[in-house]
């Protein structure tokens, strides 16, 4: 184990942080959980403002499908930055928590969701008046939920991803 010096400005973002939530501390599903739900609500915001918009304006899939993506990412570090700012932390240092705890969480929920939306016939040509168009959303944020807690299990237990924020709550 590498020992840093405290000199009181050192980067959270960058401090592992060792407890009950990483490495060492027993890290439960429950936790998983709770980090996926939070990443899944900024997912979820995003990529259903990206869908309705670039569907309500007409465009194609690809670019709706950027959008929402964009989108997605924007809301999940938003979620984080809003909390860990409430706790005093500086927007500079904030930014790069959220960057820390949230980036790969988000980009396998986004991954895993847009590829069920991709293979899943016709969703990608379903408009909002349709149910399979929402019903498609649904599942595959789900799944996406399913597959990314793990991921942040694995993360937290190794005082990664949502552990860093942890100590700011």
């Amino acid at each position: 184990m590498q020992h840093e010096t405290h000199t009181g400005h050192e980067d959270p973002a960058q401090h592992e942080h060792h407890g009950a939530h990483g490495a060492g501390g027993k890290v439960t599903w429950s936790m998983a959980a709770q980090a996926t739900l939070h990443c899944l609500t900024g997912c979820a915001i995003g990529e259903v403002l990206g869908m309705v918009i670039g569907t309500a304006l007409g465009w194609g899939n690809v670019p709706t499908m950027i959008l929402a993506i964009v989108l997605a990412f924007f809301f999940g570090y938003s979620l984080t930055l809003r909390s860990v700012r409430r706790a005093g932390v500086d927007f500079r240092t904030a930014f790069r928590i959220a960057l820390a705890a949230d980036t790969l969480s988000i980009a396998v929920m986004e991954l895993i969701d847009n590829g069920v939306i991709v293979l899943w016939p016709s969703a990608m040509d379903a408009q909002l008046s349709d149910a399979l168009f929402w019903v498609a959303l649904a599942v595959s944020l789900a799944i996406a939920f399913v597959v990314t807690t793990p991921v942040n299990r694995w993360m937290i237990g190794r005082g990664k991803g949502h552990a860093v924020v942890h100590q700011f709550h």
